[in-house]
């Protein structure tokens, strides 16, 4: 049975795309055919994080168009055999998506044994953020521990309720996980940033996993190379705990709380 999962939240720059990439990639390492889509139409980023931006020939809109055939669109990934990659279109308008056409392509790569199908959501509520979540299963709701990020997924929560398939046909509603991305337990103890505890206060959501502040996502993202491959950066560990949480396996949360400190580096300042 395929599952369809939407990776969203209110705000731009939170994480949504390293995150679909990460998740995706984790899917397919456990064995999962798996494909992730890029619905950023004008945009298109995913293909640059998964580094696959020099492969692109045809994208969603040309398959939602009859341009191409979703077999020509569908990138394999170089990393892992079970993951493809179905880019979007950096010359067309948002408007060009439709919802026949999204849900044609759903349920073509269902009927193509993918187990999960990863929409990489634009920020927002616009046209290409609606359909990506429209057809979803589940739901990871990306945000900052900040206000107006937190803010923003509250208000995606209302949309996610109200305006997909699952709402509309009077469904069991789409199952709703948080992800806490650029999380510092530092700064939240200096006042900087939210908990994880009032974070989950205002969106009362299940946390699947808390992402640590890390300069491995932007090596990683620059070096076109999904980071939870990373395995030795926290963020790359953090990633792979998170699709192991979602796939039902019992893992303690990690990178909530501060590193105590030793007493070598009480005295050298390290960590």
């Amino acid at each position: 049975m395929t599952r369809i999962i939407v990776v969203t939240s209110g705000k731009g720059g939170v994480g949504k795309t390293t995150t679909s990439a990460a998740i995706a990639m984790g899917f397919a390492k456990k064995g999962h055919k798996t494909a992730v889509i890029d619905f950023d139409v004008g945009l298109r980023n995913l293909d640059l994080i998964m580094g696959c931006e020099r492969r692109v020939v045809y994208d969603i809109v040309n398959v939602i168009y009859g341009e191409a055939t979703l077999n020509q669109a569908l990138i394999k990934d170089k990393h892992c055999e079970n993951l493809y990659i179905l880019p979007a279109s950096q010359t067309r308008d948002k408007d060009a998506l439709s919802q026949e056409g999204v849900g044609q392509i759903l349920e073509e790569l269902a009927a193509k044994d993918f187990k999960y199908i990863v929409c990489d959501s634009p920020a927002g509520i616009e046209k290409g953020a609606h359909l990506a979540m429209y057809f979803a299963d589940d739901a990871f709701v990306v945000t900052n521990p900040e206000v107006a990020s937190v803010r923003d997924s509250d208000r995606m929560l209302g949309i996610l309720a109200s305006k997909s398939r699952r709402a509309e046909q009077n469904l069991e509603p789409i199952k709703e996980y948080l992800l806490l991305t650029r999380y510092s337990p530092e700064r939240v103890r200096i006042g900087e940033m939210l908990s994880v505890a009032d974070v989950q206060d205002i969106l009362s959501l299940h946390l699947l996993g808390v992402i640590p502040e890390s300069k491995s996502v932007l090596t990683a993202s620059n070096s076109g190379t999904p980071v939870i491959l990373d395995e030795k950066s926290d963020a790359g560990q953090a990633y792979v705990d998170i699709v192991a949480r979602y796939l039902g396996e019992d893992k303690p949360h990690r990178f909530i709380e501060e590193e105590k400190k030793g007493l070598f580096g009480k005295f050298f300042g390290s960590k």
